[in-house]
């Protein structure tokens, strides 16, 4: 229970309306408990052979108790209901905002199905525990202390031998609420694990089809819904057993008052207008003590559910920008790695070893080499998506620690080799880096978006579609080509304008005469921008001032084209080989 402790500053947040439904509460409960001593009058009233105009008046009363509960009912049910849900949208706005602040290396222990769990079936169940659980806890509250405070007035003697299986009640209710609590941790793993098969398989249908796995993912899919129904199972036996249970102890509380109610009746000690309202008091008790047992459940499962989702609100962002300076600024782009190691795990071998480069405002470097040799890992720490583990990163001088998180990323263009492009018209994926609307008929940006499309190559596709910059490219850009996605991408990384831009393998989709027209006409908006360009053609690198070779996280080669193309190096045998392969081609 100790995780719901980090719910309570949301609702002191709400506390208003939490409060005002408190109390519409306890003046439902008080209305409602004086309906037995009504009936109880009303009974006595009726041996005495009460008048007609009396048993109105009684049936008034009843009527008047009735109406007013009502009305608080629906005031109470407003009021707390409201609240819980302002809560649950306030977990959920900070759990996103908690969400995106996490690096990369964040997100390797948490797949997608599980987030996306976190975000709907546990924020739904805490708002279960806060709106229906808090209401009826305080609401059952209100009704025993009420009922037994009557049962007192009536009887004490019968008050204290019908409540005697009490005790074993509240026994029952904490022993089954633990183990409550840790099926319903299970239960909620397994969904998330059921939501994560169905969000890879959408999202990878046409690879699982083209690869003949239908049925192998079916039968994966099926293992984790067995799985799940199997931990929602055994959950339930517990539920099924806990209400039953408590049923049973409060029928021996109704068998005490029948045999010892009724022998205090027939000696006269309580009338039977108080035999009647006690068994009233009682049939209220006995709501609580059942009630008590699904609100523990309720809220049990609300607590394994935040404890889940404190995993993400309670995270530390690992990379932050306190020790920023508010004032600092990108101006020229001139950017330095100095004895940069970095490995993306403890157990892992190392990426970049001691990684030392200084690249000049306004220059381009081609960086290329073997794979897995440290370089989009360069893109990423310069973007400071992970943090080196021993060196230093600076861009004009000084550490990028130094740079607020924004003014750093604002300063870079970044188109990857797989660009993600959203569901969305594709003037908004290409402004995507840019406030504001675009729109495809002028207005704010257009003629921007038209250019940056010109230089990335894709104006002439864009002419034939139908909707034009307005036209919608499906979820990931699905309608699109592979080389369509990356000038989409290209075009989005020139529109930021920035001092830095970094191409990543930006046109491995593209075919080699695309390219240089591509390249062609970057030429003029790289002249005065630093750019990093990451790719394993040499038609891509001859667009680079310098060349560096990487390989296993150092730098084995470096020099102008022309240098490493005399060489007898990795980028001179890489050159021979596309330049043979594209003879073959047009042969």
């Amino acid at each position: 229970m100790t995780a719901l402790v980090e719910v309570l500053p949301y609702i002191r947040r709400h506390r208003a309306r939490f409060l005002a439904g408190a109390a519409c509460i306890a003046v439902e409960a008080t209305v409602s408990a004086l309906a037995p001593l009504v009936v109880k009058f009303a009974v006595d009233a009726l041996r005495s052979r009460a008048t007609w105009g009396t048993i109105t008046a009684y049936a008034g009363a009843l009527l008047a108790v009735a109406l007013v509960a009502a009305f608080f009912h629906y005031l109470q049910r407003m009021l707390v209901y409201d609240a819980a849900r302002s809560v649950e949208a306030g977990l959920r706005h900070d759990l996103y905002a908690r969400l995106v602040r996490q690096p990369p290396a964040w997100f390797d222990a948490f797949p997608t199905g599980d987030v996306l769990s976190r975000f709907t079936n546990d924020l739904r169940v805490v708002q279960m525990a806060l709106g229906p659980g808090a209401r009826h806890a305080l609401g059952t509250l209100a009704t025993l202390v009420l009922a037994v405070a009557f049962m007192l007035w009536i009887d004490p003697l019968l008050t204290l031998m019908a409540l005697l299986p009490l005790p074993a009640v509240s026994l029952v209710v904490k022993l089954m609420g633990q183990r409550i609590h840790r099926r319903s941790e299970e239960a909620q793993a397994a969904l998330a694990n059921v939501t994560t098969a169905v969000q890879e398989n959408l999202a990878g249908l046409r690879v699982v089809r083209a690869h003949g796995r239908e049925e192998a993912e079916r039968i994966r899919f099926r293992g984790h819904s067995e799985t799940y129904v199997s931990a929602n199972l055994r959950l339930i036996r517990i539920q099924a057993f806990l209400s039953p249970a408590l049923t049973l102890l409060l029928g021996l509380s109704f068998l005490i008052l029948l045999w010892l109610g009724g022998r205090r009746v027939a000696t006269g000690a309580i009338t039977l207008g108080d035999f009647v309202a006690f068994t009233m008091y009682l049939g209220m008790v006995s709501w609580p003590m059942i009630a008590f047992g699904w609100i523990a459940n309720l809220f049990q499962r609300a607590a394994a559910a935040m404890g889940r989702l404190n995993r993400v609100l309670l995270a530390e962002a690992a990379i932050d920008d306190q020790a920023a300076d508010p004032a600092a600024r990108i101006t020229r782009g001139t950017i330095a790695f100095r004895d940069v190691m970095f490995r993306y795990g403890p157990d892992r071998p190392p990426v970049l070893d001691r990684f030392t480069i200084e690249i000049p405002a306004g220059t381009t470097l081609g960086i290329t080499g073997p794979t897995g040799g440290g370089k989009t890992t360069i893109a990423r720490l310069i973007a400071r998506l992970y943090e080196p583990d021993t060196g230093r990163i600076e861009i004009d001088g000084r550490p990028i620690a130094e740079y607020p998180l924004a003014v750093l990323r604002a300063a870079i263009g970044f188109a990857p080799q797989e660009p993600f492009l959203f569901s969305e018209t594709l003037a908004a994926n290409l402004a995507f880096g840019q406030d504001g609307e675009p729109s495809a008929n002028g207005g704010r940006g257009q003629l921007e978006i038209e250019d940056a499309a010109a230089i990335a190559g894709l104006a002439d596709d864009v002419a034939e579609f139908p909707a034009g910059y307005d036209t919608m490219i499906g979820e990931r850009g699905i309608t699109l080509s592979g080389g369509q996605k990356q000038r989409a991408a290209l075009a989005r990384a020139l529109l930021v304008e920035p001092k830095i831009l970094i191409l990543d393998d930006a046109f491995s989709s593209v075919d080699t005469e695309t390219e240089e027209r591509i390249l062609e006409r970057l030429r003029a908006f790289m002249a005065d921008r630093t750019t990093i360009l990451i790719s394993h053609r040499a038609s891509t690198l001859r667009a680079a001032d310098r060349i560096v070779v990487l390989d296993d996280g150092r730098i084995v080669e470096s020099g102008s084209p022309n240098d490493l193309a005399a060489a007898d190096g990795f980028y001179a045998a890489l050159r021979r080989r596309q330049r043979l392969e594209a003879e073959i081609e047009r042969a």
